[in-house]
């Protein structure tokens, strides 16, 4: 017999976490694993490649310009996929993606062919990323959804300073060795083992009409839960307008005064925190060799820094639902200026690997914060499109940062470079603080969902309410 309405939302707003999420949140960590060790590989190798095929500066900015272009096209295309074909399945598709063509990036020949791989391999990343911060949204209950984001980015995360570690092991062994790199970032095609454990959206489900399906799902995650809690509370009741099947929804959408204002904030976010990062992280091996570090100091000191990141997810995880995300994004934003300024302002390696530490740590919290406000602005109708528009326009921007930063660095010098970045960051803070939307009363709402109680249900919440 048909279900008409699941009521998807609410039954998972209430369960309390047990085996199921812990396995979900090992996939979706694996999966952020490979994303983050594979997208600053081309930064680790790039001192190498300079040295090798004479590279200059400024085809280094042009690779990862058109990378970030890449990344822009994977976001926007991933969410019209998630919202056709399900998160699962584009989530899958998406690291499968990016898994083969870094390794196509080991078998470049030239800065050419190394930049058609990067731009193919960057596609997939951002398109990945996307899918996997919807996912999380729609699978988590409402209270927890934001510790849990940034639980599986505390895992995925590592995937940062093991990378460059073994980029400043095995790059200077050998002329070929720097190709090492990319193939280590190939293993997150191990994803697919991973496949048969993790489920469909019945969020997703429900909203395209296909209540059977999404009935399955529910009830499969239901029995999983009671055999380890015990009888689950009755769920909250569900508005008869947030079980109507979702249209097509089309770039205009985002246009009504409803997605509009998030959007743009969100844009925003992404735009600075692009710029922000991408300009430190990206281009610090390249900067301090530049500066007469050796390649091996470079990317060492830079593979230290990063140490701090896997700290910075876990402190978002501490604090993401005990206060509201708005400000504390605002407050990691400026904190990440104040550091990523002084980080340029010193040459001392003790200070450098200091700094550089804070502003990896700080900025890592910042994301995670970002993952789980970022899908909340919008309902389920506008959460792909919105969250995929904003995030990839955000890339896009970083297509024109690095020509900007090599512009700094060649007409200002060093310093120049991190007094910008410290200015995007700021930028991107105030204007959180003056336009963003609060989330946090919708998770408040579903704390005491979570605990398992199987008191009566306060009253209903609906789909995607800020």
């Amino acid at each position: 017999m048909t279900t008409p309405h699941p009521n998807a939302t609410n039954r998972l707003d209430r369960l309390p976490i047990g085996r199921f999420h812990k396995v979900t949140l090992v996939a979706v960590a694996f999966a952020y694993f490979f994303e983050f060790a594979d997208i600053n590989s081309f930064a680790t190798t790039a001192p190498q490649l300079v040295r090798l095929w004479g590279v200059t500066v400024d085809q280094i900015a042009y690779v990862t310009s058109l990378s970030f272009v890449g990344m822009f096209v994977g976001s926007v295309v991933a969410g019209r996929l998630a919202d056709r074909w399900g998160r699962r399945s584009t989530l899958i598709g998406t690291t499968v993606w990016f898994s083969v063509f870094s390794m196509t990036s080991a078998f470049a020949w030239d800065i050419v062919s190394m930049g058609v791989f990067r731009v193919l391999t960057s596609a997939g990343l951002a398109a990945m990323t996307v899918v996997a911060v919807i996912y999380v949204n729609e699978i988590y209950p409402a209270a927890v959804r934001g510790r849990y984001q940034a639980y599986a980015i505390v895992i995925g995360i590592c995937g940062t300073p093991v990378t460059n570690l073994i980029a400043s092991a095995v790059v200077p062994l050998a002329d070929w060795t720097w190709r090492l790199v990319y193939v280590w970032g190939a293993l997150g095609i191990a994803f697919l083992f991973f496949a048969r454990r993790i489920v469909e959206s019945p969020r997703w489900y429900e909203s395209r009409g296909r209540y059977d399906e999404a009935e399955a799902v529910l009830s499969r995650i239901e029995h999983e839960v009671a055999a380890e809690h015990g009888p689950l509370a009755e769920p909250a009741q569900a508005r008869p307008d947030t079980t109507a099947p979702a249209t097509r929804a089309p770039l205009r959408l985002l246009l009504q005064r409803r997605y509009l204002v998030p959007t743009a904030v969100l844009t925003v976010l992404w735009v600075t925190q692009t710029i922000g990062f991408f300009g430190y992280s990206s281009w610090a091996p390249t900067l301090l060799a530049a500066e007469g570090f050796s390649v091996e100091k470079s990317i060492f000191y830079v593979a230290l820094t990063t140490v701090g990141a896997p700290l910075g997810s876990l402190l978002a995880a501490l604090v993401t639902d005990r206060f509201e995300r708005k400000w504390l994004l605002v407050v990691f934003g400026l904190a990440i200026a104040a550091c990523g300024l002084l980080y340029g302002l010193t040459f001392d390696p003790l200070f450098i690997v200091a700094f550089g530490f804070l502003v990896n740590m700080l900025e890592r919290g910042y994301t995670a914060l970002a993952y789980a406000y970022s899908p909340e602005l919008f309902d389920i109708r506008g959460r792909s499109l919105g969250t995929g528009l904003a995030y990839g326009i955000g890339r896009l921007s970083n297509a024109v940062g690095p020509l900007v930063i090599a512009a700094l660095y060649t007409g200002s010098g060093y310093q120049s470079v991190f007094f910008f970045i410290a200015g995007t960051w700021t930028v991107g803070a105030l204007v959180l603080a003056v336009f963003g939307r609060r989330t946090r009363p919708a998770a408040a709402r579903g704390r005491a969902a979570t605990t398992g109680s199987t008191a009566t249900p306060g009253p209903a919440r609906q789909e995607g309410t800020p």
